[in-house]
């Protein structure tokens, strides 16, 4: 067992695991480079300690950086200790957590130090899909070390010591940090879409561990079942008043109203994250138009339309889930695309990752349409069209090529508003109802919104062993 404890990067890997779990790995690493009187500078660890350990009795490798030791900079025995841990994490097939509190790059060493630091780009993706990376930042993140989150699954944030950047603030041309400070916590999840979330350091290390619960350790053992102590068949009384805000919608699905969100700072008109059902762990992923504090009151509202942002951190975690063998789950009530310059300029980008993060998964997909489904923002929502195993819909819901009224304005231009309201009542019933969409096999089944808990793990259990085959290619270029 390792005594590397008394520092704030040990003290934090014991906060994060098991009690007494922690085995130090390299503990007597040290710097080799003697340049620039390097010799005469103690480098314990050479600032990084590197180990393994268990999260609720999972194994998982983890390094914390030292800002006690050379401030932490990545030195070329440093960035070599961190892949050393990814070999090992790849071998057995184990998540690796990183807890990042850093100067940037060691400069007394140079090209030794920038070798060993593309080594550790090169592991980072070779494990990507193959095991859950997660990262914390603590500290200053800066320079090229803000790429090792950005190639990880997951990442938290200090919320008031974090600073994340690849240029400074300062060094933007017109800005300065007071103006816009683009390393801090806020600006890196609301702007970003890099961190998940934002805490203190205790919130952050309870996180990984919660999130830890809900992740195989690798794509092909998937472990992360756990035993359901919830009714399969519990009503969900009050779950249509949630429609709005799915977050709450999503925990009144969930086993014991456990719902995990993630990237809850960007792009809020999409809410993401992981539940239980009948203990096994599902990805969903929602359109979003209301949010609630947790006095119960509203903070926030949106139109009903799918953002830029909101698609982007859809397909990312949809190709996660998939990568990983976790069903997704979605809830649709969206009524197009959001309208502006600014998410012009990426919209048919994003809806594109979005479409083909769906129609490319293969794992077993369920939709339920909560609301309105309007136009191809519904589709790319996980639609029958492109690949959803199941669907379903509320009895109240509305699905079709935009708003009846719209529809009927379009079609009898210049007609007094009787007829427009007639010609609309008539649109609603034949295109825009959801029993026109079941009648036409786009919906499978037409629920009330109180029996969704039990009909969605009903699909689930059904799919368990769905297996499905894709054209043979080295891999999709989009």
């Amino acid at each position: 067992m390792s005594n590397a404890t008394q520092s704030l990067a040990g003290t934090r890997i014991t906060s994060l695991l098991d009690a007494n779990s922690f085995v130090e790995i390299g503990k007597s690493v040290t710097a080799r480079s003697t340049d620039f009187n390097m010799t005469e500078k103690k480098a314990p660890s050479d600032g990084v300690i590197t180990g393994y350990g268990v999260i609720d009795g999972n194994l998982v490798y983890v390094y914390s950086q030292d800002v006690s030791v050379l401030n932490g900079t990545v030195g070329e025995m440093h960035a070599k200790k961190i892949s050393s841990l990814y070999d090992l994490a790849m071998k057995t097939g184990a998540p690796v957590i990183g807890l990042i509190d850093c100067a940037g790059m060691r400069l007394q060493e140079a090209t030794d130090a920038l070798e060993a630091f593309g080594s550790i780009y090169l592991k980072q993706t070779l494990a990507s899909g193959m095991i859950p990376q997660i990262t914390a930042v603590f500290g200053t993140c800066g320079g090229g070390m803000a790429i090792i989150p950005a190639l990880t699954d997951f990442t938290f944030m200090e919320e008031k010591k974090g600073k994340m950047f690849v240029n400074t603030p300062n060094a933007l041309e017109g800005n300065h940090v007071e103006k816009c400070d683009t390393s801090a916590a806020s600006f890196q999840s609301e702007e970003t879409g890099l961190i998940d979330r934002t805490g203190s350091e205790s919130e952050i290390l309870g996180w990984i561990r919660q999130l830890i619960g809900f992740l195989p350790s690798n794509f092909e053992d998937n472990d992360s079942y756990d035993e359901c102590t919830d009714d399969l068949n519990r009503v969900c009384g009050d779950i249509a008043a949630c429609a709005g805000d799915t977050v709450l919608a999503l925990s009144r699905i969930a086993d014991n109203n456990i719902f995990f969100e993630t990237g809850s700072a960007y792009g809020k008109d999409v809410v993401t994250g992981f539940l239980r059902l009948n203990g096994a762990t599902v990805g969903a992923v929602a359109n979003r138009q209301e949010i609630y504090g947790e006095d119960g009151t509203k903070t926030e509202e949106f139109d009903g339309t799918l953002s830029a942002r909101g698609a982007r951190k859809a397909a990312g975690f949809v190709k996660f889930c998939d990568a990983f063998d976790i069903p997704v789950l979605t809830l649709t009530n969206v009524t197009g695309f959001k309208a502006t310059v600014c998410n012009e300029k990426m919209m048919a980008k994003s809806v594109g990752e979005l479409v083909h993060a769906f129609a490319d998964a293969t794992v077993p997909k369920v939709n339920v349409i909560i609301g309105k489904a309007y136009g191809t923002a519904y589709v790319a929502m996980n639609s029958k069209a492109i690949g959803a195993d199941y669907v379903y819909a509320w009895d109240n819901a509305e699905i079709g090529m935009m708003d009846a009224s719209l529809a009927a304005k379009i079609m009898y231009p210049g007609e007094e508003a009787s007829v427009l309201n007639e010609k609309a009542a008539e649109y609603r019933e034949l295109q825009s109802g959801v029993g026109s969409a079941a009648a036409r096999g786009y919906v499978d089944t037409v629920i009330a919104p109180e029996e969704t808990r039990k009909y969605v793990i009903g699909a689930f259990e059904m799919l368990f062993t769905k297996r499905e085959d894709r054209p043979s290619k080295k891999h999709s270029a989009v």
